[in-house]
């Protein structure tokens, strides 16, 4: 588990943080803190992996708590202001939220963050580096469920949501969540995007034609677009 700690000076953001950090099963909120003040304190005490962290703040604002830091956790800056940005990444921040955030956004930067805290974990303890995760989480039916990459068949978009046709199910996942955003999540030696709507596992693939690429007897449409990417794949086209 991720020991975390949720700073924000802003009651319904910290409430609304409390929440979303509430719904990843690899977190653990520590405390939730309204001043920078306050969580000096807690770190003084606990043992803190992670910071969520608001910039504009009373006192010492996000960034110059950073700065203070001797030895620093993990960091993901929640924001309403985009212009720290660049700041932020030279104090090695490990992501940048523009609120409001949404909840798919929010696992995308925790999943970062749980990357970067297996692989400190490894290096504390001697170990060799663990390879990439072959997992993600995604909100779905008021849950975060745990898809691994190997049980994707394909993936279908519709509009704001996400249909994961998965081997272990009759039936798919439905998620609210771009595409581009799952995408990225995925890794592409294993997935390929084929049209602008859908992407597929390449170990699934059955055929491919000009136009078409198949899974089993289902046929999907291979955009124009997407043809190059498919040919690097293959080199039948």
């Amino acid at each position: 588990m991720i020991r975390c700690l949720a700073v924000d000076d802003e009651p319904l953001a910290l409430e609304l943080l409390e929440d979303n950090i509430s719904k990843v099963p690899f977190l653990h909120l520590v405390s939730a803190c309204d001043s920078v003040m306050d969580a000096m304190k807690v770190m003084q005490n606990e043992s803190i992996d992670l910071i969520f962290l608001d910039i504009q703040m009373p006192g010492l604002t996000g960034l110059q708590f950073i700065e203070s830091m001797t030895e620093k956790p993990i960091i993901i800056l929640i924001t309403a202001y985009k212009q720290y940005a660049l700041e932020s990444y030279n104090l090695d921040v490990t992501d940048y939220l523009v609120k409001p955030v949404s909840l798919d956004r929010f696992i995308k930067a925790c999943n970062k963050a749980n990357q970067l805290f297996e692989l400190k974990s490894n290096k504390k303890n001697g170990k060799i580096p663990a390879s990439a995760p072959d997992y993600f989480f995604v909100n779905a039916d008021y849950s975060m469920v745990k898809i691994n990459f190997a049980d994707i068949i394909y993936i279908e978009g519709l509009k704001d949501y996400l249909k994961i046709h998965l081997k272990s199910a009759p039936h798919p996942l439905v998620t609210r969540m771009p595409m581009k955003t799952i995408e990225e999540e995925l890794p592409p030696s294993k997935f390929i995007r084929i049209h602008k709507s859908y992407i597929v596992s390449v170990s699934f693939i059955t055929a491919i034609r000009k136009s078409s690429v198949f899974v089993d007897s289902l046929e999907l449409p291979l955009g124009d677009t997407y043809r190059e990417a498919v040919s690097a794949i293959t080199g039948k086209l």
